[in-house]
């Protein structure tokens, strides 16, 4: 059953010795001043290089871009040489990484911007929504998100550009490809989802509206690096962040043909993993299967059953292991002999230092 995750998979022009991704996760230890990448994380990532694909933690493409402290940035000369020691790190021991390129639109505060005001598709607050700030202390600050202004047509053009450049500096740091981050309430998921909408233009309203910034942003990344190079992660039922969407499966099914014109290499699917959340609809996954047709991830509370059975059924070609892969640095080797899990400790998971992020070790048989 198990050895569908370990079949090799081929994605784009790369070659993937198994389908078991470690999808992005925020761990909040970019060294500060610069927001860079540093050796503690090319140690994080080079031990879980035994992964099919590694998906690097959501790193902002702009000042403007950034939600919370601590996280790296790639829109910077340093920024771009501390991610070329991770991704070095990672080549050592035969892995694959991608960048994920991330703006966070409204779900942030002036702390995290140098004091400008966020931008997002429409002046909406995201209600309920905290995000936390560097208050001098190890602990990090949680504070309300503020009110967002409205993207002029010159805003949209200038992210759009600064997507292109952030996937020319992903390749430039050595990653193999990127993962642009249109999921989880952050920016480009404030155009696609109708509640967190409120445009009259070309960018607002239908579907097609919604889901045009989206395109252009793919279309600017697939343009400059390639769309073998290029996946999107997308999170059609969460609600995570304030974003919701009223009619989701007509709305992502339509973002996934949408996808598979502009023919990305992947799509990534990040379905709702809280303990009771519903199971996301069989009839949207076959949906998503007839509209797109390139490798398909999902993640969210799969085990490796789970994950099998997906593969097995066509309904998926690679899955996500998030939290156990913080715990398991050796988590292929763990599902493929049964090995127990280990549990990650949730205090260490932003900031901080090495504990809890790289001495997590490897199972002794």
């Amino acid at each position: 059953m198990k050895d569908a995750l370990f079949q090799p998979i081929k994605l784009g022009k790369l070659e993937l010795k198994n389908r078991i991704v470690m999808p992005p996760m925020t761990r909040s230890r970019a060294t500060q001043p610069g927001n860079c990448a540093n050796d503690m994380m090319a140690a994080y990532y080079a031990q879980r290089a035994s992964a099919g694909l590694i998906v690097a933690e959501g790193t902002q493409i702009s000042p403007l871009g950034q939600g919370y402290a601590w996280t790296p940035g790639i829109y910077s000369e340093e920024q771009i040489a501390g991610w070329k020691k991770v991704t070095d790190a990672v080549h050592a021991k035969q892995g694959t990484i991608f960048a994920q390129l991330w703006h966070v639109g409204r779900v942030t505060h002036p702390d995290n911007t140098g004091g400008e005001q966020p931008i997002s598709s429409s002046a909406l607050k995201a209600q309920n929504v905290k995000v936390f700030v560097d208050n001098g202390q190890q602990e990090p600050g949680f504070v309300d998100v503020v009110e967002p202004r409205e993207m002029s047509k010159q805003d949209i053009q200038e992210v759009i550009e600064q997507y292109r450049q952030a996937a020319l500096n992903a390749i430039e740091a050595g990653f193999d490809g990127v993962e642009l981050h249109a999921a989880n309430g952050y920016l480009i998921n404030q155009f696609i989802d109708s509640e967190a909408n409120n445009r009259t233009d070309e960018y607002g309203g239908s579907i097609e509206n919604r889901l045009r910034f989206l395109a252009q942003v793919v279309a600017a990344m697939t343009d400059a690096i390639g769309a073998d190079r290029v996946g999107v992660r997308l999170a059609p039922f969460t609600s995570l962040n304030g974003t919701v969407d009223k009619t989701p499966v007509e709305t992502y099914t339509a973002a996934a043909a949408l996808l598979n014109k502009l023919n990305v290499v992947y799509l990534h699917i990040a379905e709702v993993d809280w303990d009771d959340a519903p199971e996301t609809p069989i009839e949207f996954k076959q949906a998503i299967r007839q509209a797109y047709q390139g490798t398909i991830i999902y993640a969210g509370r799969y085990d490796s059953d789970k994950a099998a059975q997906a593969i097995n059924d066509g309904l998926a070609d690679m899955i996500g292991f998030g939290r156990p892969f913080i715990a398991n640095p050796d988590l292929p080797n763990r599902i493929k002999h049964d090995y127990p899990l280990a549990t990650h400790d949730p205090a260490t998971l932003f900031g901080g230092a090495e504990q809890g992020l790289v001495d997590y070790p490897e199972y002794q048989v």
